[in-house]
């Protein structure tokens, strides 16, 4: 999200605002294997650390999620991008955003890869 896009975010609604505390400490008491949440001081945006999966060629690095919430959440998705560097894959764009059509293979893939 650039600066202005940022500037422009609203606030997050009382439900949205509840809901990422429930599940901020739901990941903190079970987080899902390969993925840690970075803490910050900023509920509506998300910073995850993704381990590469084993035995492919993203194994042993570490990449970072930026995840910003919308207003209304759950009601609305939230917006996620690798932070720099992108891992290099033909599903995820230089400046890190994710090409949606093919996110949803990607991520049912994922825990396969896993083990």
């Amino acid at each position: 999200m650039t600066s202005s896009s940022a500037a422009a975010r609203k606030t997050l609604s009382k439900i949205a605002c509840n809901r990422l505390q429930k599940e901020l400490v739901e990941w903190q008491v079970n987080p899902p294997a390969g993925f840690k949440h970075k803490v910050t001081d900023n509920l509506q945006r998300w910073v995850i650390e993704v381990n590469g999966a084993p035995g492919t060629l993203y194994a042993n690095e570490t990449y970072q999620l930026q995840v910003d919430f919308p207003e209304h959440y759950p009601m609305e998705a939230p917006q996620v991008i690798f932070l720099h560097p992108a891992p290099l894959h033909p599903h995820i764009y230089s400046n890190g955003h994710i090409c949606l059509g093919k996110l949803i293979d990607w991520i049912l893939k994922w825990p396969t890869n896993h083990g």
